[in-house]
């Protein structure tokens, strides 16, 4: 490839992965990304118009990394370079809420979602708590803490086919 790599060449699975690379290991840039993934709307759009960044890296697996560009996502929506429908709309705001802290009402945000559009704001929200993660609380005979049991998300992300 010559010049600067961009992510209108990168397949659907190689964008998301690139998109994850960058956001692994920050919880709500994860929810992010994986809200506009699991949405199946948003990221082939932001792709197409230039509103996804890319880098090459020398990671031992060598793949690029990506990042929404958040800042440039109202002037888009205002200007007619993007849009959708109103829960995918809402779905959009809440991802650049979650990854940029971008303000959202969350009573406009919640009244206009469908209930699969809701199941993926309340899954990208238990992500971003970091509930994949939380524990058992469990103590021992003497009343000390130990580790227990992974209980899994509140709220999964829906499976993907």
């Amino acid at each position: 490839m010559l010049g600067e790599p961009l992510a209108v060449d990168l397949d659907p699975l190689d964008l998301e992965s690139a998109l994850l690379r960058a956001a692994v290991g920050d919880y709500a840039a994860e929810a992010a990304v994986l809200l506009l993934v699991d949405s199946g709307y948003w990221l082939p759009r932001l792709q197409a118009v230039g509103l996804i960044d890319i880098a090459l890296d020398g990671d031992a697996d060598g793949g690029p990394w990506a990042a929404v560009l958040w800042s440039d996502l109202d002037r888009s929506l205002r200007a007619g370079v993007i849009g959708g429908s109103s829960g995918q709309l809402r779905l959009l705001r809440a991802a650049a809420s979650l990854a940029d802290g971008q303000p959202v009402d969350l009573a406009d945000l919640t009244a206009g979602l469908d209930r699969a559009e809701l199941t993926l704001v309340l899954a990208a929200l238990a992500h971003a708590a970091g509930s994949h993660e939380h524990r058992a609380v469990v103590r021992d005979a003497g009343g000390a803490l130990q580790p227990g049991a992974l209980l899994g998300p509140v709220v999964s992300w829906p499976f993907r086919d």
